[in-house]
């Protein structure tokens, strides 16, 4: 009865989502892009391709990220197969485009019902598909398993929080659990709760994220922004969310640095012009990235050209671009990781740590909680409760310099620690995988 409930509440649901895209994309043209695929219908690719296709789902940016080093070391290990990757948002989309480019495939994975879902993997008949961290469509995994394609969910998390919900339909969670092929959890504690829903072949391998590698443009504009900045100390709110930033402006207001500059960086662009008059309804002078520095970052062989100071009497700068988020990490003396004032279960903190920048998360941290338990525990992170705490743990570390140095080597030992999981993924999958021509060493 849940199946069918669900399969019809799809019909409903779907013209509602189109139309949400096609409000959206009077602000943004990609929404509007691509609508088709959504339903299932694309060229292709099994009649005009003999090459084995590897399918990797990453709905949106974060797992596109997380995604990262497994796509490169697949490209690397696996020269004579395809990769496809899908994804259900525009940000996440972007993303590919702009880490892997034409070295892939890509499209939007259709909405969860049954035609468009069979007529994506008639399309595209992949050898192998590969969904990351909490994407459980049922309808996808029903139709690969009829398919007999392998279905393997990978860097996969279950918060405590998601686990009691789902554990309220049991008979029919654990057949959803049940019809994936392998499951590679990030922790001990996400593989029991998988378990314990009907997942089975489940291992621990650790999480992706801690993988990542920087690209080096991103470092270095970084320095050109601190260095532009001057002997400013810097504090980061990045992955904000609505309703977020009020509180971090109050915080900011309650931190009593008079020469203190808060670079806030929303979660979702859509959102940048919102956040943008909000910040100057308080009454803070703004800068927008997008408009400062209006000399070009035209790297040389050795270090970025100089670029405009930004103005002294700026308090708040918008980080409203995409991709940047390491660049704003290395410019920071402090980062606050937002979706964790409020109940919105946090976003990632590694990268933050990996680039040795002392951490601050609030309450809410239910989606990452293992690793910001395991980044608290190593000295790496603050928890606070709300802007009137998290402004004294700000001060804290912005004037006591022997303590902010330790909590950035702390973090950036603690991501060292973590690294590895996509050499064990590769590993895991390779019974699944086409046989391949070379090997990616250890240290990748």
């Amino acid at each position: 009865m849940l199946r069918i409930l669900y399969r019809t509440l799809w019909y409903i649901a779907a013209p509602l989502a189109v139309a949400r895209l096609l409000v959206r994309s009077r602000h943004e043209r990609g929404y509007i892009e691509h609508i088709v695929e959504r339903f299932g219908y694309t060229a292709s690719y099994a009649a005009r391709n003999k090459a084995p296709l590897i399918w990797i789902h990453a709905v949106s940016l974060g797992e596109t990220r997380a995604a990262e080093p497994l796509i490169l070391a697949m490209l690397e290990e696996h020269p004579d197969a395809q990769i496809l990757i899908t994804h259900m948002t525009l940000a996440g989309r972007m993303m590919s485009e702009k880490l892997f480019g034409a070295r892939v495939l890509r499209c939007y994975l259709p909405y969860d019902m049954c035609g468009p879902v069979r007529r994506f993997l008639r399309a595209w008949r992949p050898t192998l598909g590969i969904v990351l961290e909490t994407e459980v469509w049922p309808t996808l995994i029903d139709e690969c398993r009829y398919a007999g394609i392998p279905l393997v969910l990978t860097n996969a998390r279950m918060s405590e929080r998601s686990y009691q919900r789902a554990a309220r339909f049991s008979s029919v969670v654990r057949h959803v659990f049940g019809g994936f092929s392998r499951v590679l959890a990030q922790s001990a504690a996400d593989a029991q709760r998988l378990s314990a829903l009907g997942a089975h072949d489940v291992v621990v391998l650790g999480n992706l994220k801690f993988d990542i590698v920087r690209a080096a443009e991103l470092s270095d504009q970084g320095r050109a922004w601190h260095a532009a900045i001057g002997q400013r100390p810097v504090w980061v709110a990045g992955s904000t969310h609505e309703g977020e930033e009020a509180l971090v402006l109050d915080a900011y207001r309650q931190l009593h640095i008079a020469d203190a500059l808060l670079v806030l960086v929303p979660r979702h662009p859509q959102r940048f012009d919102a956040v943008a008059e909000l910040v100057k309804c308080t009454g803070l002078k703004l800068a927008r990235r997008s408009q400062w520095p209006k000399t070009s970052m035209q790297a040389s062989a050795s270090r970025p050209v100089a670029i405009d100071p930004l103005p002294d009497d700026v308090q708040v700068l918008l980080g409203d671009s995409m991709g940047e988020m390491s660049a704003y990490y290395v410019a920071a003396d402090v980062a606050f990781i937002g979706g964790s004032l409020l109940p919105i279960g946090g976003q990632n903190l590694i990268e933050a740590c990996a680039i040795g920048v002392p951490v601050v998360i609030g309450p809410h941290t239910f989606n990452f909680e293992q690793v910001c338990f395991d980044a608290i525990t190593a000295g790496a992170a603050l928890r606070v409760r709300d802007p009137a705490t998290l402004a004294q743990a700000v001060h804290t570390v912005l004037t006591n310099r022997v303590y902010r140095v330790t909590m950035g080597a702390a973090g950036a030992a603690f991501a060292a620690r973590h690294r590895g999981a996509t050499r064990r993924t590769l590993d895991e999958l390779e019974a699944l995988l086409p046989a391949p021509r070379q090997r990616i060493s250890d240290s990748s």
